[in-house]
């Protein structure tokens, strides 16, 4: 069933639900209504009669545009006592019945009535109803007491019945009424909520049967946002969800690209080194060694750049929570390291900002930004100095620096500058930075100082800085790590 279909049986079953409930206590409140002005009939009867004023008992006039209580198929048209509903009677301690008038009609005499007339005690009473013929009569017995007997009053409900029955039968049919204009009703109101849905599910279908989001016929997969409601805000959700998954296939595709064409380049060296292996015992000593040495470089590269690649496709995807992080002890830690495996000196003056982020992936942007450094910084002597402040990582090098027409594609992936197509590196390291960054809402960037060199950084959101706790700021911490030594 369609989620249109059940939008419209639910609102239909509702609605005669409700209409069949308002029917129900309507008829139960009508009937209430007309058996309480029966009963005041009868005991206004009851006690007319007990004043001896039998007048009560004569004919009624016909109701206008009616054949009265008796229809024409129930006895004569012009019997007497037609138009008379209401019969008088005593009943006598022996039960025997004396008619004080009204209609002629043979009222059966029950074992309650009986009792009643016998009873010594004046003003008990019994109410019933039973069947007469083709009539209802309404019995209301009143015991006289001291045995003076009983006097019964009889009225003709038949009236009062039909008047129910018919009103039963109208709150069927409008219940009936209800129902169906309520399921067409429901129908048009849930196509039109269910709209927007069906044209978000016939896109995902769409998607899920071209198996992506690219391709031709691509710009059709846009939805229309309409609204504010919860519908309207999946369509937002959606749309962005497929930009996303689009650029997502883009990106990979030229991920793919990207490492086709740089994988290219040592498989093709360690293939023609290959070749020459062949004649190993051919070569001179020196050039045995240079082979050699060729293939170890061309294979550390090779092993860094399929690192570098999958640590740049998992970039954004890892399952590692969030938490809490210090900047500043991660600087340090990732400078440490990067200062035993370069030998270099590096000098960390990092305030004690805490951040929500990921761990690993914040500590991997830190250690390719001083790697990057590292390798460019030259053999001026100056160290390399690194800078944490209020969720902004920067670190500064005094070698070349970047030109200004590189400054923008230092983070794209695999590019590299003219300077740095003689050393090693994939291009790769500032592209994973950027990855870093953006995952935490930040931006990465480059400057040129004044002094010379670069400085190359990223910050995260403002809103993932953690606020500080006190009245007072922390003050820097400055260290200095050399080689392999902490300061």
């Amino acid at each position: 069933m369609s989620l249109r279909a059940r939008f419209a049986l639910a609102f239909a079953l509702v609605s005669v639900v409700v209409a069949g409930l308002v029917g129900v206590l309507s008829y139960h409140a009508a009937a209430e209504r007309i058996t309480q002005a029966n009963d005041t009939t009868l005991a206004a009867a009851t006690t007319a009669l007990g004043e001896n004023q039998t007048g009560i008992l004569a004919s009624t006039p016909p109701p206008p545009g009616g054949d009265g209580p008796q229809d024409s198929d129930r006895g004569d048209r012009d019997s007497p006592g037609r138009f008379q509903l209401l019969v008088g009677r005593r009943l006598a301690a022996d039960g025997a019945v004396t008619v004080l008038g009204g209609r002629a009609v043979p009222l059966p005499v029950t074992d309650t009535a009986r009792g009643l007339a016998a009873d010594t005690a004046a003003g008990r009473t019994d109410t019933t109803e039973i069947v007469v013929g083709h009539d209802d009569y309404r019995i209301l017995t009143t015991a006289l007491g001291e045995g003076r007997g009983a006097l019964q009053v009889a009225m003709d409900v038949d009236l009062s019945h039909r008047v129910l029955r018919g009103m039963a039968n109208e709150i069927a049919l409008v219940s009936g009424i209800v129902l169906v204009v309520a399921a067409g009703a429901g129908w048009l109101l849930a196509g039109r909520i269910t709209r927007r849905l069906v044209r978000l599910t016939g896109l995902a279908e769409q998607i899920s049967a071209r198996g992506g989001v690219s391709g031709p016929g691509a710009d059709t997969l846009q939805v229309p946002v309409e609204g504010s409601d919860e519908v309207g805000r999946l369509s937002a959700s959606f749309t962005t969800m497929v930009e996303r998954l689009a650029g997502a296939r883009e990106a990979q595709d030229r991920l793919v690209q990207d490492a086709a064409h740089e994988l290219r380049t040592p498989l093709t060296s360690l293939r023609t080194n290959t070749s020459v292996l062949r004649r190993f015992d051919e070569l001179a000593p020196e050039a045995r060694e240079r082979l050699l040495a060729d293939v170890a470089g061309e294979t550390r590269e090779l092993s860094h750049l399929v690192d570098e690649l999958v640590a740049l496709a998992l970039s954004g995807q890892s399952e590692e929570p969030e938490e809490a992080v210090e900047l500043g002890l991660l600087a340090r830690q990732a400078a440490d390291r990067v200062g035993r495996r370069s030998g270099r000196e590096i000098v960390v003056d990092a305030d004690a900002v805490v951040v929500r982020g990921y761990r690993a992936s914040l500590e991997r942007g830190i250690g390719n930004l001083l790697e990057n450094a590292a390798k460019f910084d030259g053999e001026g002597g100056e160290p390399i100095e690194v800078r944490v402040r209020e969720g902004t990582t920067t670190v500064r090098d005094h070698g070349p620096g970047i030109a200004s027409t590189d400054a923008d594609r230092v983070f794209d992936r695999f590019y590299r500058a003219d300077a740095a197509r003689g050393l090693p590196g994939s291009g790769l390291g500032l592209a994973i930075v950027r990855d870093v960054a953006e995952r935490h809402g930040g931006a990465a960037f480059v400057t040129t100082p004044s002094g010379g060199g670069a400085s190359v950084g990223f910050g995260v959101a403002a809103e993932r800085v953690v606020p500080r706790t006190g009245s007072g700021r922390v003050p820097p911490d400055p260290t200095t790590v050399g080689g392999s030594a902490t300061t």
